[in-house]
C-alpha cells in the first residue's frame, strides 16, 4: 500500500510517499527557517504564506524522486493537528483537493502521534514487537510521554505545563544571540564547554510527579545572563550552553526514568521529535534501563511527510469500515484533537 504524507503543522512544509508504512520511497521537506530568521521565531501568518507558496513543488518534487504518478497513490495522510491554525489549513486543504481529483480516500492524523512513527521508519525488526512501549516526543512544541499497550493506543502520562524542550532550546538561543533554530547552535557550542554552571531543577508537585516545566530553566537563563558581561564570549558561552544543555535534557532523562518505574512492564522506550538529533540527549536516553531504545534516524527527527503518511498507514489498515473516514471530522485543530469534533 503507497500512501502520501503531507505536513504543514508550523515552519516546514513536507511530502512524503511511504510503501506499507514503513519503506520511505521519498521525503522531501522545504525548510522555512530562513524566513523566520529575520524575526528569531516563528511567525504564524508568514509561515502560513510560506506553505501556499512551496506545497505544490514540494508535491510533485516527492513524485519525481519516487518515480511515480499521482495514479499509484493508495491514501493521502495529512496533519490535521496539532499545529499553526493557518499551517494547518493550507496542507488540509492541499490534501482534500488533491483527494477530490483523485478520487483518494484522505486519513487525518495528530501530528505528535505521528512523530513516534517517525522513529519506526525503515525500521529492520518487528515492530509491534516492541509493545507495550513507552513513547517520548521531544519537539519544539510538544514534550510528552506516552504509554503505549499496542500501536495505536497513545495514552498520555506526562507532558510540559508550560514551555517545551525545543521551545525553550529556541527561546534560550535567541537570547545568546545565537539565531533560529537555537537547538543545533546551542549543542555544537556545548560540545566545547564544561557544564559547570549551577541551574535550577524542576520542583515536582503532587499530582505532576511526571510532567514537564522548563519555564523556570528560561527564566533563570534569563537573569543569568542579564548579570554576564557582553557581548559574552568563549569559552564561557560554551559553558553556559553546556551547563542550560545538561539541565534541560537532564530533566527529561530523569522524568522518563521515573515514568518507566511506574509502568514496569514497558520495557523499550521509542524516542521522537526535534530534540530527538541532539547527541547529548540520543547518550542520555540510551543509559535508562530499556530493553530496547528506538532512536529516529536523524532525517526523520524533525517534521516530515513520511511520518505522517506512516501513523496514516497504521490508522487505515486499523479501520475494518472505508466509510469511517468519510464520517470524521475534517476541521483542523490548533491544540487539542477532541476539540475538532464540538
Amino acid at each position: 500500500m503507497l500512501t502520501l504524507g503531507i505536513e504543514s503543522s508550523c515552519d516546514d512544509t513536507a511530502v512524503a510517499l511511504v510503501e506499507n508504512g514503513r519503506r520511505v520511497l521519498s521525503s522531501v521537506v522545504a525548510s522555512q527557517s530562513i524566513a523566520h530568521q529575520r524575526t528569531g521565531g516563528v511567525i504564524p501568518e508568514v509561515a502560513a504564506r510560506e506553505h501556499l507558496e512551496v506545497i505544490r513543488d514540494t508535491y510533485c518534487q516527492a513524485l519525481s524522486e519516487a518515480g511515480l504518478g499521482a495514479s499509484a497513490i493508495d491514501a493521502i495522510c495529512v496533519t490535521q493537528g496539532p499545529g499553526l491554525m493557518g499551517s494547518l489549513l493550507v496542507g488540509t486543504s492541499f490534501a482534500k483537493g488533491l483527494a477530490l481529483a483523485l478520487a483518494k480516500p484522505v486519513v487525518p492524523v495528530n501530528h505528535v502521534h505521528a512523530h513516534v512513527y517517525g522513529s519506526l521508519l525503515e525500521y529492520k525488526g518487528d515492530s509491534a514487537a516492541l509493545f507495550p512501549a513507552l513513547a517520548l516526543v521531544v519537539s519544539g512544541g510538544h514534550t510528552h510521554v506516552y504509554a503505549m499497550a499496542h500501536p495505536l493506543d497513545f495514552n498520555l502520562v506526562a507532558e510540559s505545563i508550560d514551555d517545551a524542550c525545543g521551545e525553550c532550546f529556541d527561546k534560550v538561543a535567541k537570547l545568546l544571540g545565537l539565531g533560529y533554530p537555537g537547538g543545533p547552535a546551542i549543542e555544537r557550542l556545548a560540545r566545547e564547554g564544561s557544564p559547570r554552571l549551577q541551574m535550577p531543577a524542576m520542583m515536582s508537585k503532587p499530582g505532576q510527579e511526571f510532567n514537564f516545566s522548563f519555564s523556570g530553566l528560561k527564566t533563570h537563563m534569563l537573569y543569568l545572563l542579564e548579570k554576564e558581561e557582553q557581548p559574552i564570549v568563549s569559552p564561557r558561552l560554551n559553558d553556559i550552553c553546556a551547563s542550560f544543555q545538561r539541565e534541560a535534557i537532564g530533566q527529561i532523562i530523569r522524568k522518563v526514568a521515573g515514568v518507566s518505574q511506574r509502568f514496569c512492564e514497558y520495557r523499550t522506550v521509542i524516542v521522537a521529535g526535534g530534540v530527538a538529533a541532539n547527541g547529548h540527549f540520543r547518550s542520555e536516553i540510551a543509559k535508562l534501563d530499556f530493553t530496547d531504545v528506538i532512536l529516529p534516524k536523524l532525517a526523520y527527527c524533525s517534521d516530515n511527510g513520511a511520518m505522517i503518511a506512516a501513523l496514516g498507514h497504521a490508522v487505515w489498515q486499523a479501520s475494518s469500515e472505508p466509510k469511517l473516514f468519510a464520517e470524521l471530522s475534517w476541521e483542523a485543530f490548533a491544540r487539542y484533537a477532541e476539540r475538532a469534533c464540538d
